[in-house]
């Protein structure tokens, strides 16, 4: 039988509700229990696959081809448990949902309405792989009260009551403000939260109160007593120096304790946490530091390259050192020489994206780190960019450029050594796409296999020549420049099983210079880093000591 934990979110947004689910489902793992995580998003877009990253943080990607919330990043580098197409949905795809079986006649001619048939879609949702596993964990995204999350809000108190008594738990996560002039930790924002939770018939089982310190036992009773829980399910959420000490903190504030006795499991597994033990005692005892610039399009917000960040982290700990990741807008080198902006730092990473803003200055990264030889890791666009710079560079195509940015003009034509792909293949049948598709959902998307080089560098990092990655991108460097290229250096180090389309490159006679066309980043953890970041923040560690 599975259980169920729903966590919500009152006063504010941004409390660290997926960091916090995350946590939980990592210590249920610890205790012996099998978990899957799944996020409920109330916004309208069908999914964030063509949401700007400015407005919404990266977009993570399943082995199985979805584009979901980077919540779902945490939930896999914290648990292990790589998620899949039906672990993330929006109110726009449950609408469309409901929407498409109204055309179809599903429904039989009745008036279509909120209640029932989109609260059952959204039933229906959350009952996908039930018995599967021991506990699921479903967020809700958004705050109590804001008006497009009723409907989810409806679905799991309906959710709750089809279900056997004891089946069910929820999970608040609010804000305990500190009032400096007063001296003040004010529970009221928290009362008002789960008043409003209760107007709409929820009760939390268990309370997890955001904060900068520890709760006073004065406050907790008070919690306890005006929101109807257990003093001992009052958890604090205290700021952390790393997401990575979060399942170690909430574990002390008994939160996984918590969920146990709300579900009246007794007694309850002992945990094993010397997983996490091992990961604070690389995060505490650092022996290092390496300098990272990461030359990208998205710097403003830093959860547009999430997990890169994280990725680079696990890098670091694998390597016992401290990753400082400092962030370059590409732009910023399409004015200026970037040699005064690089000098000093031990690896340059290029990270992927779209359109043609901050696109040369991201070449000129490129050029910097294979002529200073310091090493370079390109992802997506960052590979892309490094083919184009060799190409102009060393193989004298001057006009070197990409279809996605690059036009005629006049006579003078531009070299596509990237394309947009228009077919592939995907399992057993072959995928086509043209240029003008809807964007949405039309990508190559998901899990591809990539055979490496015997003897090349990849294949010495990976320790395999077969590897599955995840993609998102629709344009590729062509296979056709593959000789020229190699003849100057650039070596073709990976390509599709049928030989067609580039997930590697290497720069020969260079300490560590890889391209991939992949993203490598969304599928390392902490306790199991990346091999490529790993092996790129020890190359990093190794030219820390020339620097």
């Amino acid at each position: 039988m599975t259980r169920y934990v729903f966590i919500t979110g009152g006063v504010v947004s941004s409390l660290g509700k997926g960091l916090a689910s995350a946590a939980l489902g990592a210590l249920l793992q610890a205790r012996g229990f099998t978990v899957r995580l799944r996020k409920l998003d109330p916004y309208l877009n069908v999914d964030p696959g063509t949401m700007s990253p400015f407005e919404h943080g990266e977009v993570f990607v399943t082995d199985d081809g979805a584009e979901t919330d980077l919540d779902l990043g945490h939930y896999e580098r914290f648990t292990g448990v790589a998620a899949r197409k039906t672990d993330s949905v929006s109110s726009g795809r449950i609408y469309s949902n409901v929407l498409e079986k109204e055309r179809r006649g599903d429904y039989l001619g009745k008036t279509i309405q909120v209640i029932p048939h989109v609260t059952n879609e959204i039933k229906d949702f959350i009952a996908i792989g039930e018995g599967e596993v021991d506990f699921c964990l479903c967020e809700i995204g958004g705050t109590v009260g804001d008006i497009e999350g009723l409907p989810f809000f409806e679905a799991i108190r309906q959710f709750s009551q089809d279900r056997p008594r004891g089946q069910c738990v929820f999970m608040h996560l609010t804000l305990l403000p500190y009032i400096a002039a007063s001296g003040e930790l004010k529970t009221k924002p928290t009362q008002h939260s789960v008043k409003e939770l209760r107007s709409i018939g929820l009760a939390p089982d268990v309370l997890v109160c955001r904060s900068e310190g520890p709760i006073p036992e004065k406050e907790r009773e008070k919690l306890a007593l005006f929101c109807n829980v257990r003093p001992d399910s009052v958890i604090a959420a205290q700021d952390l120096k790393s997401i990575y000490q979060a399942p170690l903190a909430y574990h002390r504030e008994g939160l996984d304790q918590a969920v146990l006795d709300a579900f009246n499991i007794s007694p309850a597994p002992q945990p094993n946490l010397s997983r996490w033990e091992d990961v604070q005692d690389r995060i505490e005892r650092a022996e290092g530091q390496v300098r990272v610039a990461i030359v990208g399009k998205y710097t403003q917000l830093e959860d547009a390259y999430k997990s890169i960040a994280e990725a680079l982290t696990h890098g670091g700990m694998a390597n016992r050192v401290k990753v400082k990741a400092e962030w370059i807008d590409a732009e910023i080198f399409e004015r200026e020489d970037p040699s005064p902006y690089l000098e000093g730092f031990h690896a340059i990473l290029v990270p992927g994206g779209f359109g043609e803003r901050g696109t040369e200055g991201k070449i000129k990264a490129a050029q910097y780190a294979r002529e200073h030889k310091i090493p370079y890791l390109g992802i997506c666009l960052g590979m892309q960019m490094a083919v184009i710079e060799a190409a102009r560079n060393l193989a004298d195509m001057k006009n070197a450029g990409s279809e996605e940015f690059d036009h005629e003009a006049g006579e003078k034509r531009f070299t596509p050594v990237v394309y947009h792909l228009k077919e592939w293949v995907q399992g057993n049948h072959r995928v086509e796409r043209r240029q003008d598709d809807d964007k949405g959902g039309t990508m190559r998307l998901g899990a591809y296999t990539a055979c490496l080089s015997k003897g090349s560098k990849v294949a010495e990092v990976y320790g395999t020549t077969t590897i599955e990655e995840r993609h998102r991108h629709r344009y590729e460097v062509d296979i056709k420049y593959r000789e020229e290229l190699e003849k100057k250096g650039m070596t073709f180090s990976g390509l599709s099983p049928d030989g067609r389309l580039p997930e590697i490159v290497e720069v020969k006679d260079h300490p560590w210079f890889i391209g991939v066309q992949f993203h490598p980043e969304l599928k390392s953890k902490p306790f199991d880093p990346h091999p490529l970041f790993k092996d790129f923040v020890r190359a990093a560690k190794d030219n820390s000591r020339l620097v």
